[in-house]
């Protein structure tokens, strides 16, 4: 073969090295648009057998080294649904695992030690579940391969001298075990209610440690014991997967997202609980996308990055907050690879000339009301909010936050109006409720429409203003879902689209219900910092009920919280400062916290560090310098 023509075959497979094409199957089945454009396109042909694009049972496939002309008829697909993403040449001998053609890359993977947990930290989509189904066992890497799939033998000869190795070899020759904690717990019901059994029942027959009391007491199961899987509230799923896993005997556990539906005190139970599992025989790996809860939980971070649903990176690990503040900085000073254009920040923003003059304007004040709800009573002490101002509200599960919400949005009347101070005054109100769901975002029974057409439908305003624009649906990526289908958004492309409606919709008054959940470390800075912003230029006020730390304290410019006993009594304090508020709330978890220098993001305090002994001898369960 003549030189050129080896040179040209090398430059080719370089080319085809350093790209990946990705096709979002979900937006691109039979009868939606970017099948019948692929399919029009296809037949157009190129002159190449087989085409570049292709179809095989209702399903596409654009291939890998498809021709110039069929790439650009691909890429040009509507609704996003091909990408065609750049990747480095290096990367191409650390494939670990390839799901299909046109589908997501994995590179590399984190190593579980002993008697440590070791703590994911990336976006949605970097691969940080699939790297936790490898270490479980429950899915075996290809090594990239898709025609001859790898086999283990292969899988150890690729990770021969590492600790992969001795890991894979565990488990495959010496009988090493592992239990993972599943990432959805609203599939509990579907998996478990044909038992028949009640939760003590389930726990009972797992408990394979010996540790069923203090489990149940750990994670507070004992109200629900003698209920069926399927009457648990969210939370208490979560709770209950949490103990299945925790009774198990294992050498590995794996934990996806443990904290979903959980308040500050029981997260903070959760991680404690899952930390008395390490022993020198053990290891934990956890996927969080609370900040402060992973940063309590962990020993050491391994950072994934990469592009979001086309490739991850898996990262040597790091110390704790070496890791965290990596991925929050977008650097990666062990590599010095900047894999973000714009670090995400935890310092304050400037207040606008708009929210100075609104702040003029006399503060809308309320009552001091009472509200009976199954046989659980709020009292709410009367308050007052002002323009521009976000008021969060702090309290754990089941202490009438979103009682209070559906209350300000006139949703709910309370029982009793005290005193003769000022009543209730109407308020026009805007709310995302805590559940967001496709009949919610009105896209009827079976979400029909896709996004741009929801949301035109639905503030045909907001959608006009370049400035809404801007700074609303640019930051969240919204744009970036015009075309899709409602029926087939994620968790956390509806919570965005939800917050969206929320604050395109013209009101006094918004009330944020959970806007952090689905949402990924990333999405809940940016969306929290949309949010600030948002009622800082435009004058007008939020409520927010958060659990999530970080997003909490970067939101708050006040606190309302409250006390009392969950699902019985509880009192809804009138707003009070940031710090004076935190401090309330933190010490009746008996928990500080402080600033991280660098970051100012908020860090938990290790139970009698000197750091929580000091501050809380002093007061300050919540420090700022």
């Amino acid at each position: 073969m003549p030189a050129s023509t080896n040179e040209q075959a090398l430059a080719d497979e370089l080319s085809r090295l350093a790209r990946i094409v990705i096709l979002d199957q979900s937006r691109c089945q039979p009868n939606m648009p970017a099948y019948d454009y692929l399919r029009k396109n296809a037949s157009l042909g190129c002159g190449r057998a087989p085409t570049c694009i292709q179809f095989e049972e209702g399903r596409c496939v654009v291939l890998e080294d498809a021709c110039p002309t069929c790439l650009n008829r691909a890429k040009r697909c509507p609704g996003g649904a091909v990408r065609v993403v750049n990747l480095p040449h290096s990367l191409a001998p650390a494939v670990t695992h390839r799901f299909g053609p046109n589908s997501f890359k994995l590179h590399r993977l984190p190593v579980p030690r002993a008697n440590q947990v070791l703590g994911l930290v990336g976006t949605n989509g970097i691969g940080k579940s699939s790297s936790l189904q490898i270490l479980a066992g429950r899915l075996k890497p290809n090594l990239g391969r898709l025609d001859q799939p790898a086999e283990w033998d292969d899988v150890l000869a690729h990770h021969r001298g590492s600790e992969l190795q001795g890991y894979f070899t565990r488990m495959l020759d010496h009988g090493q075990t592992a239990v993972t904690k599943l990432q959805y717990v609203d599939l509990l019901p579907e998996a478990l209610a044909p038992l028949g059994l009640n939760v003590a029942e389930l726990l009972a027959a797992r408990d394979q440690r010996g540790a069923l009391d203090a489990v149940v007491a750990q994670l507070e199961l004992t109200p629900v014991l003698a209920r069926r899987v399927e009457q648990l509230s969210g939370g208490e799923l979560q709770r209950l997967a949490l103990a299945l896993a925790l009774l198990q005997k294992a050498d590995v556990y794996v934990f996806d997202e443990p904290s979903s539906y959980l308040d500050v005190a029981q997260r903070l139970r959760a991680a404690r609980a899952i930390r008395a599992l390490l022993s020198p025989d053990t290891s934990v790996v956890a996927v969080e996308h609370d900040l402060s809860l992973l940063d309590y939980l962990s020993d050491h971070v391994c950072l994934l990055y990469g592009v979001r649903g086309a490739y991850g990176i898996v990262a040597p690990p790091l110390g704790v907050r070496e890791g965290i503040n990596a991925f929050l900085s977008g650097h990666l000073p062990t590599a010095n690879l900047r894999f973000r254009e714009h670090a995400l920040s935890f310092h304050a923003e400037p207040e606008s000339n708009a929210a100075d003059a609104a702040r003029a304007y006399k503060p809308t004040r309320y009552p001091a009301m009472t509200k009976t709800l199954e046989g659980f009573r709020l009292r709410v002490e009367p308050g007052a909010f002002a323009p521009s101002e976000v008021i969060v509200l702090l309290g754990r599960n089941g202490t009438g936050k979103t009682t209070f919400i559906k209350m300000l949005a006139g949703l709910l009347a309370p029982d009793k109006v005290e005193g003769a101070g000022p009543r209730l005054p109407p308020l026009h109100a805007s709310y995302k409720p805590q559940s967001v769901s496709l009949s919610g975002l009105g896209g009827g029974a079976k979400g029909g429409g896709n996004v741009q057409a929801l949301l035109q439908r639905s503030m045909p305003d907001a959608l006009a203003h370049p400035r809404f624009v801007n700074e609303v649906l640019t930051p969240l990526k919204v744009e970036a879902l015009f075309d899709t289908p409602l029926q087939v958004l994620s968790g956390g492309e509806q919570q965005r689209v939800a917050l969206a409606l929320a604050l395109g919709t013209p009101a006094d008054l918004y009330l944020i219900d959970e806007p952090s959940a689905y949402l990924d470390s990333e999405q809940r800075l940016i969306a929290a910092r949309v949010l600030k912003r948002f009622v800082q230029t435009t004058g007008k006020t939020a409520f927010v009920v958060e659990h999530d730390m970080m997003m909490a304290t970067y939101l708050a410019d006040r606190v309302v919280v409250y006390e009392g006993e969950p699902a019985v009594s509880a009192v809804a304090t009138s707003p009070q400062p940031l710090q004076k508020g935190m401090n309330a709330f933190l010490k009746t978890l008996d928990v500080s916290f402080r600033r991280d220098p660098e970051t100012h993001r908020p860090r938990i305090n290790k139970p009698g560090s000197v750091a929580d002994k000091e501050q809380k001898a002093s007061g300050d369960y919540f420090y700022v310098e």
